[in-house]
């Protein structure tokens, strides 16, 4: 069974319909790409599945729970809350609250939320995810006191820190100069295989070398999917060509 089933999700903002039906799986430990050109719905499929917005339409299940069905959906604040948990987001401007140190904003929610592990044990979690990060010795800075591409592997082992199913990214990289955004990319390629994740990017050599799939938007619907090596060298679709060399051009 995958872990993640997304069956016909369906988005509209007032009279624009920005998702007009979205479906896809996912394999546990599996990395999937979503490529498109901006407006394609990329983010808002990441925002629906993290529980940000209340899709219109359709089903979203993980681990053969179904968290979201459109024929009956949840408005209960902390229902939705809980189904969020589920995934994790790291957001393209990092987010980070500036009045907490980077170890605050990685343990803040798993002390909001956890009945289950002390705060010895969050905290601890918390330095060893920052140290995971390559950030040990930035644990007690500041947000405006980091780079950007410390802040966003701060953004990530905040993520971490809840143990999501799902870890999510929505172009983690287009904040930052090309040097930061190889430190984050390494990052997130060292976690592919042990953790199954979404990534939002325009990087298509780094969706092409770390992603199992990819899926390429367009319009509000999947246009193409396949393994992603496969769809990014030698896409079937004329439209995906007509994208992927725009970005070559």
């Amino acid at each position: 069974m995958p872990i993640l089933e997304v069956k016909n999700i369906k988005k509209k903002f007032e009279n624009t319909e920005v998702l007009k039906g979205i479906s896809f799986d996912l394999e546990e430990g599996q990395t999937l790409s979503i490529i498109g050109s901006s407006g394609s719905g990329k983010t808002t499929l990441l925002r629906c599945l993290n529980f940000l917005e209340t899709p219109d339409e359709g089903t979203i299940t993980v681990r053969g729970e179904k968290l979201f069905d459109g024929a009956s959906p949840v408005t209960d604040h902390k229902r939705l809350r809980d189904c969020g948990l589920h995934f994790g987001l790291v957001f393209q401007q990092f987010n980070l609250f500036p009045q907490y140190t980077a170890l605050e904003n990685v343990t803040l929610a798993p002390l909001l939320n956890s009945d289950t592990f002390s705060r010895e044990k969050i905290i601890e979690n918390g330095k060893h995810l920052l140290d995971d990060m390559g950030l040990a010795d930035r644990m007690f800075n500041y947000p405006h006191q980091l780079s950007g591409g410390q802040q966003q592997r701060v953004a990530i082992a905040r993520a971490l820190a809840l143990e999501p199913d799902i870890l999510c990214f929505d172009e983690p990289t287009s904040a930052l100069d090309p040097e930061l955004t190889g430190e984050v990319l390494r990052v997130i390629r060292s976690l592919a295989g042990n953790h199954t994740m979404i990534i939002v990017t325009h990087e298509m050599a780094f969706a092409r070398d770390v992603a199992d799939t990819a899926i390429f938007m367009d319009g509000g619907i999947i246009l193409e999917k396949g393994p992603a090596r496969e769809l990014i060298n030698s896409p079937r679709e004329e439209r995906t060509r007509q994208f992927l060399s725009s970005l070559n051009s």
